[in-house]
């Protein structure tokens, strides 16, 4: 790598970390290539990146942002899985190291919070955020629907007390 492709590497990698909400620093114990892109595959989906990253240029790229707190643990073959939503990357990391044990979680960081394992562990066991806003709607969309029921039963029971009464005059 020559100084302009280090720059462009150390710049791109600070913006991503000015826009995401959770970084997890993983420590790669030689992981197959087809782990690696299932591993990938499963962060996509989610909605999560995994990358590999110089350790020197990633040390580089979180000295001006919220996670300069993880600098410490840039040591050896390490690689950061990075997400908007602060539990996706933590999820997918989680689940993929209880299949293997060549992926080894390290620790990570919600912003200037630093996690060590176990708190990126209960991080991953937090719903995730369209998880909370899915209950957030069905607990403000439940007292209307209360109320819509409890409104058109009334008219309804007369409705048909009087159908019972109609069908009582015909016969």
């Amino acid at each position: 790598m020559d100084r302009s492709q280090k720059a462009e590497s150390v710049a791109q990698l600070s913006e991503v970390f000015n826009e995401v909400g959770v970084v997890v620093v993983t420590r790669n114990l030689g992981m197959s290539v087809a782990q690696s892109t299932d591993l990938r595959t499963k962060m996509r989906e989610a909605g999560a990146a995994y990358k590999v990253a110089k350790n020197r240029l990633a040390k580089r790229a979180i000295a001006d942002t919220d996670y300069a707190g993880i600098d410490d643990m840039l040591t050896g073959p390490t690689a950061l899985a990075t997400s908007v939503d602060p539990v996706a990357a933590a999820k997918v990391v989680v689940d993929f190291a209880k299949t293997t044990d060549k992926l080894e979680i390290v620790g990570g960081s919600m912003g200037t919070q630093v996690l060590d394992e176990a708190g990126v562990k209960a991080l991953a066991s937090m719903p995730s955020l369209d998880e909370l806003r899915a209950k957030l709607v069905g607990l403000v969309n439940a007292p209307a629907t209360k109320i819509a029921q409890l409104s058109t039963a009334p008219a309804a029971k007369l409705a048909r007390v009087f159908g019972a009464y109609g069908a009582k005059e015909a016969a």
